[in-house]
């Protein structure tokens, strides 16, 4: 799962998608994420991270990473084969 090349990711927490003009505002778990996706870590390894940095189980994190993901996909800021 990866973010589309062309979407631009701050240090502050946006996301910028230049094909829309869209812009977002994500919290430092949803930071997290995104970086690591761009680094091109599975959701396996972000799960491991993201559990260990954080308090939180994994049903949690199931639900949470599912509802996260199905946002970057509806705002078109995933690539299509991911």
């Amino acid at each position: 799962m990866k973010l589309k090349k062309n979407v631009a990711v701050s240090e502050t927490g946006f996301l910028f998608n230049p094909s829309t003009g869209d812009s977002y505002s994500i919290n430092p778990i949803g930071m997290d994420i995104v970086n690591m996706m761009h680094e091109g870590r599975s959701k396996d390894e972000i799960k491991r991270r993201i559990m260990a940095d954080y308090v939180c189980d994994e049903s949690t994190f199931e639900k949470d990473f599912y509802d996260f993901t199905l946002m970057l996909r509806n705002y078109k800021l995933l690539e299509e084969n991911a």
